[in-house]
């Protein structure tokens, strides 16, 4: 079984993803695609920086990284562990740690900003800080990494900028301080998000009526696709369906949803 997708062009950036059970036929697939694409870059009056080319293996725990000879032009075309793809840092085996490592320097800067600010700012001008900087970083992307376990790290950071905000001690509680603030902790801004993802792309995704022949109790939910790699189950498509199927009715009506969230 192998399939090579339509290139994903933005910029001056393209990606190609590929897969194939077969090694052989998975180098053979992949630089036979790097030929295709130069074709179409030299018909469009572009070029293929080499040294900015790299392939990443995307891998699980139960497989082993293959070796594959991958060259344009008699030069070698290099292996990378992870790669930054549309602000998102993604690494070989999905855990999102190299992301999450990223972030870090970022909500340090937005803890100093806020910190500095604190004795200048009314409590809701604060707020509007928070959601400019620290917001739009946790917020971003959060559907893919939001549930790694290095997450715990992001987190953290959030619990210490809200304590900041609300003057309160290292050792308070912060489940009072989100809802004094209404601003989301990030599991419940992960979950959020997901759903919205669902929501907003209810289209591409079947319910059980539409898949099953016969009739059951959960013919509205969407359908759960049957997978073995626990890294699927961890990942966007499945992991909205979990959550979204788990509303109450008639909450997992989309058009309900869509109105009620869009109201939040």
């Amino acid at each position: 079984m192998s399939d090579v997708l339509n290139p994903v062009l933005y910029a001056d950036d393209t990606s190609l993803i590929i897969t194939n059970y077969d090694s052989q036929i998975f180098e053979k697939e992949i630089n036979t695609a790097i030929l295709q694409l130069n074709r179409w870059f030299n018909s469009n009056l572009l070029l293929l920086n080499l040294e900015k080319t790299y392939f990443l293996q995307f891998l699980t725990k139960s497989t082993n990284a293959t070796d594959p000879h991958i060259s344009y032009k008699n030069r070698q075309i290099s292996s990378i562990h992870s790669t930054k793809f549309w602000g998102l840092v993604i690494d070989d085996n999905l855990s999102w740690h190299c992301h999450i490592d990223q972030m870090i320097p970022k909500l340090n800067k937005a803890s100093y900003v806020i910190r500095s600010l604190k004795p200048l700012l009314s409590f809701e001008s604060l707020k509007m800080v928070y959601f400019s900087t620290v917001h739009s970083i946790i917020s971003y992307g959060i559907i893919f990494w939001g549930i790694s376990t290095h997450s715990k790290i992001i987190f953290n950071f959030q619990k210490r900028i809200i304590r900041i905000i609300t003057n309160s001690d290292n050792k308070d509680s912060c489940r009072d301080l989100f809802k004094k603030l209404n601003i989301l902790p990030l599991q419940s801004q992960y979950i959020f998000s997901l759903l919205m993802f669902v929501v907003k792309n209810r289209d591409f995704f079947k319910t059980n009526s539409d898949v099953l022949s016969f009739s059951i109790r959960s013919r509205y939910d969407l359908h759960i696709p049957a997978v073995k790699l626990a890294v699927f189950q961890k990942e966007v498509w499945y992991a909205g369906i979990k959550i979204y199927n788990h509303l109450p009715q008639p909450l997992n009506n989309y058009h309900v949803i869509f109105l009620n969230l869009k109201r939040l």
